[in-house]
């Protein structure tokens, strides 16, 4: 039987199935064409159809996540639960030593009465307003590597930050060098005994640390630091950036108040 002669009864199966209406002034052949033009048509017609309801389904798809993402918004890690010495600077050194450092003459006077022990060394410099930093020794020999990180740290959150000075003097001593005279304003220490000197290069990093704490340090970080740029616009660019790279999202009071001062990266 040949196909075209099968599609005819097709059609007539059709025909007979539905209630159509024969042209009688055409033969049983013309009319079986007629019908099967307008079921290829049909066939056209029904395949747009679909690709236009595929079409519309992931439009309103797209719609739906746009409506989900507004009212229910990305949602980020929330960093750690603070440690006690995130009150004052501090970083963890190359080789693993806590240090921290005074923001102001109150966290100075904080640091030296109550948090240095035995075989800890404390850095200062000779500027006004400069930090104590203090490496915690835990019983561990405080090495080469560490002493200048720390005094990358005491020159960095000193004032030689926002003046711009590229190098400042550290000197670090031993815990029973430093003692309160009380005729000495807040934060303000006698030194006595030789002191150490040495000349760092300042230079910070901000960034994550392996406990997803965000750490502003001599260390190699993330970002690096420069002398220049507002504070808060900063602040604002680093959440950004950290919350892009790590998922997390810090406060940026936080990141505020961890950095040296005004700043860009």
């Amino acid at each position: 039987m040949a196909p075209k002669f099968k599609s005819y009864l097709n059609v007539l199966k059709i025909i007979n199935s539905m209630q159509l209406s024969l042209d009688t002034t055409k033969s049983l052949e013309d009319n079986a064409n007629i019908y099967f033009e307008k079921s290829k048509k049909a066939k056209l017609k029904l395949e747009g159809l679909k690709k236009a309801i595929e079409i519309s389904k992931k439009k309103i798809k797209e719609i739906e996540n746009k409506e989900i993402k507004r009212h229910n918004p990305h949602k980020y890690i929330e960093p750690p639960e603070k440690k006690w010495y995130m009150k004052f600077h501090w970083f963890i050194s190359s080789e693993g030593f806590l240090c921290i450092g005074g923001r102001d003459a109150t966290t100075n006077e904080i640091i030296i009465k109550k948090h240095i022990d035995e075989g800890d060394l404390v850095f200062h410099t000779d500027l006004v307003g400069s930090p104590f930093f203090v490496i915690k020794a835990e019983g561990k020999t405080i090495s080469k590597q560490t002493i200048e990180e720390a005094s990358i740290a005491t020159a960095s959150f000193s004032r030689a930050w926002n003046q711009g000075l590229r190098t400042a003097e550290v000197y670090h001593i031993s815990k029973d060098q430093v003692k309160k005279d009380l005729t000495l304003p807040k934060g303000a220490f006698m030194i006595y005994g030789k002191r150490e000197y040495q000349t760092p290069v300042i230079k910070l990093y901000i960034g994550v640390n392996k406990d997803n704490y965000l750490e502003c340090s001599p260390v190699k970080k993330d970002f690096e630091l420069k002398q220049e740029g507002k504070r808060t616009d900063t602040a604002k660019l680093i959440q950004k950036k950290i919350m892009e790279k790590y998922n997390l999202k810090y406060p940026l009071d936080d990141i505020v108040q961890i950095l040296p001062g005004d700043c860009s990266i």
